[in-house]
Parts: structure tokens; sequence; C-alpha cells
């Protein structure tokens, strides 16, 4: 097996990191946080890229590319805090393209953004049922419920949300009906938390009107892993610029005529980022071969990758925080804004542990068997 990028996507990954290069990212994700208004639209920037049909086959008006391809692309939002509101869209637009969704081609466009409103697969603690994330508390929610073709229920903390066209709503039966946000009975609240570049909304249906997509549970249940990996790509993607900038300040900032990174203490520190963002990333690697070439083990590599991924993340940015020592912790450094992605990262869709509890689970199954 060929593990090295192709040349197409060494392309895709440079176009995306000098097409999101030529905004100022980072200083927008400070300013957002005193005003979110500040927050910069890169959508037109990813619709010009061709990102929005990245999951949509050729015919329906996509690139027809892969779930590592769309990796790539959220590693170089990840590494520069660029809010593209890729997360809810691309799993979104991968079931309207699997359940023949009557207006996909505007979707790959991008001329009508998606957001999934993802519920977590049966299994574990939720046993037989679909769940959605609390407003408040530990205890899992009801997904959506759907008569016919209307659906009624409550999703919060849905990732890009707010100014959605096409709302995929996930039931507690496993299946996905298409809403148009703009209908009346839908309800999008924004919310933020943590992060100012990530877009967050709670989202209420009463008995909306929805397009039932012509999928499987089974490939319902790939969207929501297909967003796990993507948020676990983003983390890569931030790893690896905690690294660069850390490693940059280790090389010239000197205490005692020396630089600190020849401290034995610093040095240690800096290579554990880069172990767990070896491993994460080649955790990444095996989830998009998985979800090309077997399937059935793409659900298990996915919550492997958001595990690995979701810790390094939180221990790169505590040592970027660390290395810069008390300039690090304060308000004007970019430090704490990748803290600040990560902690709302490891939160979001079930949350980084709940992925490691379901590594587990597998793994112990097999064992067992």
């Amino acid at each position: 097996m060929n593990l090295e990028l192709s040349d197409e996507q060494e392309f895709l990954r440079d176009a995306a990191r000098d097409a999101l290069g030529r905004v100022k990212t980072v200083d927008a994700a400070r300013e957002a946080l005193e005003d979110p208004a500040q927050r910069p639209d890169l959508w037109p920037t990813a619709c010009e890229a061709g990102w929005a049909g990245l999951l949509v086959g050729e015919e329906g008006g996509g690139a027809g590319l892969g779930a590592f391809d769309a990796m790539l692309v959220a590693m170089e939002a990840g590494r520069v805090l660029a809010g593209v509101e890729l997360l809810g869209h691309l799993p979104a637009s991968a079931l309207l393209d699997a359940g023949q969704y009557g207006g996909l081609s505007a979707v790959a466009e991008g001329t009508r953004r998606a957001a999934l409103l993802a519920a977590r697969p049966p299994g574990g603690l939720d046993g037989d049922a679909w769940t959605v994330e609390p407003r408040s508390g530990s205890r899992r929610a009801d997904a959506p419920r759907a008569e016919g073709d209307r659906v009624s229920g409550t999703v919060t903390w849905v990732p890009d949300a707010p100014g959605a066209d096409v709302l995929v709503v996930v039931t507690g039966d496993g299946t996905a009906l298409a809403v148009d946000a703009g209908q009346e009975g839908v309800s999008v609240e924004p919310v933020m938390r943590y992060d100012a570049t990530r877009s967050l909304g709670h989202v209420t249906l009463d008995a909306v009107h929805g397009e039932t997509l012509q999928v499987t549970p089974e490939q319902v249940s790939h969207a929501w892993y297909l967003a796990q990996v993507l948020l676990a790509a983003e983390a890569v993607g931030t790893v690896e610029r905690c690294l660069t900038d850390a490693v940059a300040y280790a090389k010239e900032r000197f205490t005692f005529g020396r630089a600190i990174g020849s401290y034995q203490a610093v040095k240690h520190a800096l290579v554990e980022v880069l172990r767990r963002r070896e491993n994460a990333y080649s955790l990444l690697v095996y989830a998009g071969w998985s979800y090309e070439d077997r399937r059935d083990e793409f659900p298990l590599a996915a919550s492997a990758a958001r595990s690995s991924a979701g810790r390094a993340l939180d221990f790169a940015t505590r040592e970027l925080i660390s290395v810069h020592g008390g300039i690090g912790a304060t308000w004007e450094h970019d430090a704490p804004l990748f803290f600040r992605r990560a902690q709302l990262s490891r939160r979001l869709l079930g949350g980084a542990g709940e992925a490691t509890d379901r590594v587990a689970g597998e793994l112990l199954a097999r064992v067992a068997a």
C-alpha cells in the first residue's frame, strides 16, 4: 500500500493552504471574540475552490473525491483556525448524494449550503437509540422523530447550522430527511462557546416538511463517522501549527545564554507533540483508506482517529502556551486561541472521550468473540 500523497492530493493541499493563507484568520479569531460579526466569510472561497462538492459524485456536479481528500482541506483549515463551514456541509452533502437529493447540484456548487443535524449511532450506553447532543448536562437527548415526511425535534450544538440552506436531519429510526431551512417551523439559534471561529446553532423543528433520502441506517451512520474524521483532521492541522510555532520560539528565546529549546524538558515536550501528531495522522490515513475500500472498518478507524487527534490537540495547545511562558497566557498572544479551539473541538459531536469509549468497546468485543 502506498501511503504517500498523490500529485493531485498534494495540489489540493497546497491550493487549500494558499487560498486560506490570503485571509488573516488567526487575527480574525481574536477579533471575533469581541464581535462575532468580525468572523470572515470564507464560504465564497470554499465555493471557488470547489470544496463544497468534494464528496459529491461527478454526476451530481461534484468532484467525486474521497474522505481523505476532504481531510486534507480540513487539516489546512485547522492549521490557521479558519472558520470554513465544511464540518457541517461535507457529511451532509455525502448523505444528500447517496440519498439522491433533488437539489444536489446546488449543494455541490455551494450556492445552497448544507448542515448535518447528526445523531450518534446506536451502541454503548445508548443501546439501540440514536441520540443527539444535550443542551446541558451529560445525558444525551433523543434524535428528532419523523412521521411520514414531517419531522419534529431539537438538535443542539449543530456545527455550521446558522446560515445553512439545507438541513440534513437524522431521525431516531436511522433515517434522514433534507429540510429547507427557510420554511416556517424551522428555528436556528446561533450560539458561541470558547472558539468564535466555530459556527454553532441550536435547531428546533416543528413538524416541518422534509424530503426523505433514500439511504440506509448504515449510510447515515457513516455520515456521523465522517464528521468525526473531519474534526480529527482539523485537529491534526492545528497540532502541526502549534508544533511549528513552539519550535520556532524555542530556537529564538534565550535564557542563561542558551536557547530554551536546548533544555531537555522543552525538547522532550516538543517531541511528544510530534509523536502524537504522527500517530493521529497515521490513523487519519487508515480512516481515509477504510472509507473507500473497507467500509465495515470505517467506524472503528474514525473513532480511533478522533480519539488520538483530540488528545494530541489538547496536549499540543497546552505545550504551545507552556513553551511561550508568561506571554503564552496573555490575551495578546495567539496561543490561547488555539487552546480555545482544542477545548471546543474535544466536546463536539459526542466528544473525543466518547470516541475513545467506542474504540475500547469494539476491541473488547473482538477479544470476547
